[in-house]
Formats: structure tokens, C-alpha cells, sequence
């Protein structure tokens, strides 16, 4: 099988092989991540395969039961000048909101930091699982509103808006005005 440069292979492609390559750093069956991740051992399989289309939310459980940042799902190989046009990039879709989360830079070698555009709409919360420990999620809202913070006190929050948060525990992300956007930058310690 030839290997695809992760500059054309799809986002699934990318998504098996960092699948693959982390569960084997981390010395661990299929079995044991799909029970970390509380998923099927079929869906892990699938996934590794490049033959799955996984939601934000399986893809976060898998992160956690890897412990590694969500970018190294996606991570391409980075020129020291890079550009992504709005709405391009690899993108990736809640299960049971209208959200969506574009993968603008991955964390370097010496930084753990991880930033996507996000674009959601009024309907249903992003309802986030926590993360891996010490994570904090920073987020400033572009346009729109939306209820932003931890799952038990969020906060409503304009254009210009910033709110940080640990992420390591449960929090959401819920539009409230259609067309809402944001900058989203998960900070691994």
C-alpha cells in the first residue's frame, strides 16, 4: 500500500495513520483504547483503517485515552509560512450540535498548544467531555453570541468576548445567534 503525503491524503487517511502511529507509542491494544474511550473495538478498527467517519466527540474520547493533543489527529507537516483561507482546512463536526471545528495550527514540538476556527449555530449545546488533564480551553467569540464556559456556569458572551477555562472537566459551547464564530486555543500542560 503506498503511503499518501498528508498534504492530499483525506482527512480519514490522516486521522488512521495518527490513530495507528499514537496507540502503538503508547504500547496499547485496540481493545484497551476502545475501552478507554468507552467505544466499540469495530469503530476503533474502522477508524484505523481510514474506513470510519468519526464525530468530534469520538475523536476527543480517543484523544483522552491516548493522551495525546487532539492536533496530532491532524497534524500535517507545517511551512514557515502558512496560510488557510477561510473555510478551508481540515474540519471536523459535532455529533449532536451544529458545530464545527477547524484545525488552524497544531502545537509545535515545544509548545502544547492547539488552535481551530470554530463556526456554530442556535440549536443545541456543544456539550464537551473533559480532556486531558491540566488542558485549558481559551476561546474569543468574532461574531455572534454564545453561552461559553464550564457545563454548570457558563457565560454569555459577545464579538470582542474572551473567556479561558479548564477544559480538563465537563464545558460547553452553545450558540445563540446564528453565524456565531470564534477562535478556540486548547493549551495542553
Amino acid at each position: 500500500m503506498a503511503q499518501q503525503d498528508s498534504t492530499t491524503a483525506t482527512p480519514q487517511a490522516v486521522i488512521a495513520a495518527a490513530l495507528r502511529r499514537e496507540r502503538t507509542r503508547a504500547g496499547l491494544s485496540l481493545t484497551e483504547v476502545a475501552h478507554r474511550a468507552g467505544i466499540a473495538k469495530s469503530t476503533l478498527s474502522q477508524l484505523e483503517s481510514g474506513t470510519g467517519n468519526p464525530s468530534l466527540e469520538t475523536l476527543w474520547a480517543l484523544c483522552v485515552a491516548l493522551e495525546m493533543p487532539f492536533s496530532r489527529l491532524l497534524d500535517p507537516p507545517r511551512p514557515n509560512v502558512q496560510v488557510i483561507r477561510a473555510g478551508e482546512g481540515p474540519v471536523v463536526v459535532a455529533e449532536r450540535s451544529d458545530y464545527r471545528a477547524t484545525l488552524l495550527a497544531a502545537s509545535p514540538p515545544n509548545a502544547r498548544r492547539d488552535i481551530f476556527r470554530i463556526t456554530a449555530e442556535p440549536g443545541h449545546a456543544r456539550k464537551s467531555d473533559p480532556h486531558i488533564p491540566g488542558a485549558v480551553e481559551h476561546v474569543l467569540i468574532a461574531t455572534g453570541r454564545a453561552l461559553v464556559g464550564l457545563t454548570d456556569t457558563p457565560l454569555d458572551l459577545s464579538p470582542g468576548d474572551y473567556i479561558s477555562y479548564p477544559a480538563d472537566v465537563p464545558h460547553v459551547f452553545e450558540a445563540l445567534a446564528p453565524g456565531t464564530t470564534a477562535t478556540l486555543i486548547v493549551e495542553y500542560t
